[in-house]
């Protein structure tokens, strides 16, 4: 199973996200599940990183499938709604394959 765990400050804030593991929907380089919530990932990263310039701390071990992803809280403004479109990407995707994925939220 892949759990989604998005970065919550007491504020309200989401600074970034947290992924690991594997969806087990099929094997390995045929898996939508997994290939579905990578692409979105690294979309999201790659568009707040290159695109809007947000400084980000990542760390990746795509062997385990974990990726965890923090944005520099003062530059929010820049970067809230690619988050919150990500959010409402993987929900709709728990939706279809709850036994895949699983989406929470982690208070830092």
């Amino acid at each position: 199973m892949i759990k989604a765990k998005f970065l919550v400050l007491d504020s309200g804030k989401n600074i970034g996200f947290e992924i690991a593991g594997h969806s087990g929907y099929s094997e390995s380089g045929t898996d939508i599940v997994c290939a579905a919530v990578s692409s979105a990932i690294y979309m999201a990263v790659n568009t707040i990183t290159d695109i809007k310039q947000v400084e980000a701390n990542i760390n990746i071990d795509e062997k385990s499938g974990y990726m965890r992803a923090v944005f520099d809280e003062n530059q929010y403004f820049k970067y809230e709604d690619i988050l919150l479109g990500l959010k409402k990407h993987l929900l709709l995707l728990e939706e279809s394959y709850p036994k895949n994925l699983k989406v929470s939220y982690l208070e830092v």
